[in-house]
């Protein structure tokens, strides 16, 4: 059963306590290039790259302008579309993330935007229905009966039960089976099968008639810019055991604080130990969490704790220390101070927009999805073979001028955490609950300093 860390405070021994066992964390990793058409129209395909697929907003395609930039207000490339519908919710729903890549927006509020589309589905929200009045069915059926007002002496009324279990076998009443079926209720059974087995193909069949009615041709999407697109597959997050140094017999331990010739080897060990004070041990944990799965690219993990990427302003935020007494100034007033706790707090994220409800954690995109994009646009361009040495010298030097230039291109952060409204909210500018909207997320930024 998927384990969860403790939420409420971090340490960099967290890891070490869910050892050997899967978290509730999803992490998407890439798997292979997208080359079907109707994998690259199926919204319900969550994938790197590409362009946004408008079958979810059925009525309108998304707006051209969610895809700037806050700073230079150029089109971004899409980055990732996440297929995520919340459980026993009626709405389909996805989540896309842009970020701009040019050198002068990285480190900048607004170089990575998110938003979230939300669609009703009509045929899943009548399943729903179903399914919640036969449950409430079977709950009434299985609660007590009402107690009944007839004579208790009368000579009709029903024996009391013997402790012993021994009444009824006297009075030649059969036992009643407490876990059999009630008759008062049929269940039916191939209702709940249909409704297992179709759940998955009501979401498909809407999909598939929102794609037919609908495409992003003579759209300005066609010209925006975009990666190539490759899946995005899902699978649990295993933190195997932490292994055992076995120590070989006969082996002997010096201390090297026990020599004092001073010299060479003193030296190194303080300079050793100097250099431990210079590291970052949240880094550290987050290298190390991400190391059992080095081609994560996505961390999805709804409600949960996001992994931090550095000891930065982001992670103060949302990491804050707890205030400490002031330490003694004088060398009488001896006192011992305890490892400080951090507990993870998200008062400091704005509330949703719309609804005013608190954020939440939803996911957080991995520096392995840089690498992803660079290598597919890459693969993308002219192979290198066919050049002649005039095109190679060529597209060097065309190379290093732009880098040169306000147009060098590169991304920069190290994780980009989206926090989206906890209750999911649809409403219209009214405030009431609307068939499908689109609704920009907030987004934290850790730069790879």
């Amino acid at each position: 059963m998927p384990t969860r860390a403790e939420d409420e405070d971090w340490s960099d021994s967290d890891d070490e306590a869910i050892s050997g066992a899967e978290t509730d964390v999803l992490l998407g990793v890439p798997d292979g290039r997208v080359e079907s058409e109707n994998d690259l129209r199926d919204a319900a395909v969550s994938r790197i790259g590409g362009l946004p697929v408008r079958a979810l907003l059925p009525s309108r395609e998304p707006p051209f302008p969610s895809s700037q930039c806050d700073n230079c207000s150029n089109p971004t490339e899409l980055l990732v579309q996440i297929w995520c519908p919340f459980e026993n919710s009626p709405m389909d729903r996805a989540l896309y993330i842009w970020g701009c890549a040019r050198a002068s927006c990285q480190r900048q509020p607004g170089s990575v935007r998110a938003w979230r589309a939300l669609r009703y589905n009509a045929d899943y929200a009548a399943k729903l229905e179903k399914k919640k009045a036969r449950k409430d069915a079977q709950r009434k059926a299985a609660s007590p009966p009402p107690a009944n007002d007839a004579n208790p002496f009368s000579m009709q009324a029903s024996a009391a039960p013997s402790p012993f279990g021994l009444g009824d076998q006297i009075f030649g009443q059969a036992p009643s089976n407490p876990f059999g079926p009630s008759p008062a209720v049929e269940v039916d059974e191939d209702d709940d099968q249909s409704d297992d087995e179709s759940k998955t193909s009501s979401t498909e069949d809407s999909l598939v008639t929102a794609m037919a009615s609908t495409t992003i041709q003579d759209s300005p999407w066609t010209a925006a810019p975009s990666y190539p697109p490759t899946y995005l597959s899902t699978m649990s997050e295993y933190i195997p055991p932490a292994p055992k140094a076995k120590i070989p017999q006969n082996t002997r331990i010096e201390d090297s604080a026990d020599d004092d010739s001073g010299g060479k080897g003193s030296s190194w060990g303080l300079e050793a130990y100097e250099n431990t004070l210079k590291v970052d041990l949240v880094f550290e944990r987050f290298t190390k969490r991400i190391s059992h799965t080095a081609d994560q690219c996505l961390r999805y993990d709804l409600k949960g704790t996001p992994l931090p990427f550095a000891s930065d302003k982001v992670f103060e935020v949302l990491f804050p220390a707890p205030p400490q007494d002031p330490l003694p100034v004088t060398g009488a007033a001896f006192k011992v101070v305890a490892p400080v706790k951090r507990s993870y707090n998200t008062s400091s994220i704005p509330h949703c927009s719309i609804c005013k409800s608190n954020r939440v954690f939803e996911c957080q995109l991995m520096p392995n999805l840089i690498n992803i994009l660079r290598a597919a646009t890459k693969d993308k361009g002219v192979d290198d073979r066919t050049l002649t040495d005039a095109e190679r010298i060529k597209a060097v030097q065309d190379s290093l001028k732009s880098n040169q230039t306000a147009d060098r291109r590169g991304m920069e952060w190290g994780t980009c955490m989206v926090f989206s409204c906890e209750k999911d909210c649809c409403l219209d500018v009214g405030g009431k609950d609307a068939k499908e909207c689109w609704r920009e997320e907030h987004v934290l930024v850790q730069w790879d300093e």
